[in-house]
Formats: structure tokens, sequence, C-alpha cells
């Protein structure tokens, strides 16, 4: 049964996250794919910038990301007091 994130993220045990994000069906996020010859380095920066805005929409901070070939990894800091305001 699936849990609310206030049930699954306490922000008084820690306000740090570690997120992971997945591509599948062998899809590729970013760098050269090997069956179909295409290079898809292009979008690292796009999910860079996204990150980057969505810190200033939402009140997160980024403080470590890795943008891998088929998934991603952020670390992300929950602002409790910039949320309340």
């Amino acid at each position: 049964m699936p849990k609310s994130r206030s049930q699954q993220i306490s922000l008084v045990d820690t306000p740090y996250s570690h997120c992971v994000s997945r591509c599948v069906r062998r899809a590729f996020l970013c760098g050269d794919d090997a069956v179909t010859g295409q290079n898809y380095e292009h979008r690292r920066g796009w999910v860079e910038k996204r990150l980057l805005f969505l810190t200033q929409v939402f009140a997160i901070q980024v403080f470590a990301y890795a943008v891998m070939s088929n998934h991603t990894h952020v670390v992300l800091f929950s602002d409790e007091n910039t949320a309340k305001h």
C-alpha cells in the first residue's frame, strides 16, 4: 500500500533526501547510445537547468547531483523555514 510523503519523509530526522530517477527500456538520458548511434549529451544541460529552476520554485536546495547516461542522482535539502513563508 502506498504511503503519503508526509509519512515517508521526516524533516525532524533529516532535511536531506537522496533521489534517484532511472530511464526504462534501455533508453538513454545522456551520452552516446551504442545501439542507435545517436548522441544525447545535450540533455545533460537541460537536466541541470531544470534542477536550478526548481530550487527557485520550491523550498529546496540542491547539494549535489550527477546526471548519468541512464539515470540521475540528486541530494536535496528541504528548507522548512522557506516553505513556511
